[in-house]
């Protein structure tokens, strides 16, 4: 199930309890869930295929996000935290693998030492999480999205392009999401391919998933990453 169904029915359940107490005659206890229902529906139509737009959480280049954000979405921004420890905690994977030599992917790190060794220069996919303090942020590429939602073709044009200059500088590539298995997998679908690691974006998610068994690129990664391909093919044709 997609965020925006996720997040609509968690707004639905808060926002018939906030209705059941209200008729129950507590006039003040509804308030927190039906302010939590709003924000939830906010983001439920916001993250919608059709309408698509991280940028409505105020998340910057550098990761941070501003204070208006943090007290208008703050019951989204905390919760979803709360959301990818505790999935962590229940799921017995590494945070991030190795796929190649010093190119890992993975989940959102929460400590210094959950980062792969050597100082990597870091790509974040999410729109929701911020960028962990101990990464500089020269070391740093922000790429907003949603969960389950993919990276346009130039959005993959350019995550490729940041990381190979990284590569060049002789950095590690640690490139996350939340949990490793969508978003970032697409992007390091496309740079194995632009390194000449793979020859395609299917055998790059083939060699993702040998190291990362439990990623699960959907169809709009696909679909984005053929569309870059094409792009590619074309432009080194030209």
């Amino acid at each position: 199930m997609g965020i925006s169904k996720v997040i609509g029915c968690v707004s639905t359940i808060l926002f018939s309890a906030s209705m059941y107490l209200k008729k129950s005659g507590r006039t003040y206890t509804p308030l927190p869930l039906l302010v939590g229902a709003l924000v939830g529906y906010t983001v439920s139509v916001a993250s919608h295929p059709a309408i698509n737009l991280p940028s409505i959480l105020g998340k910057s280049s550098y990761g941070s996000f501003p204070v208006w954000s943090k007290i208008l979405f703050g019951p989204y921004l905390i919760s979803v935290r709360l959301y990818v420890v505790l999935k962590r905690m229940k799921r017995n994977e590494a945070l991030y693998n190795e796929i190649s030599e010093r190119l890992y992917v993975g989940g959102w790190p929460t400590a210094m030492s959950r980062l792969p060794p050597g100082d990597p220069a870091v790509i974040d996919c999410t729109c929701e999480l911020p960028r962990s303090y101990f990464v500089p942020a020269e070391s740093y590429l922000c790429i907003p999205l949603w969960d389950s939602r993919s990276p346009h073709p130039t959005q993959i044009e350019s995550a490729v392009r940041w990381a190979c200059q990284k590569r060049a500088e002789k950095k590690p590539i640690y490139i996350h999401c939340a949990n490793g298995h969508g978003r970032s997998v697409c992007v390091m679908c496309a740079l194995l391919v632009e390194l000449g690691l793979a020859e395609s974006w299917k055998d790059a998610e083939k060699m993702v998933r040998e190291k990362r068994p439990l990623i699960r690129m959907n169809a709009h990664h696909r679909k984005d990453l053929e569309e870059w391909s094409k792009r590619r093919r074309s432009s080194r044709k030209g």
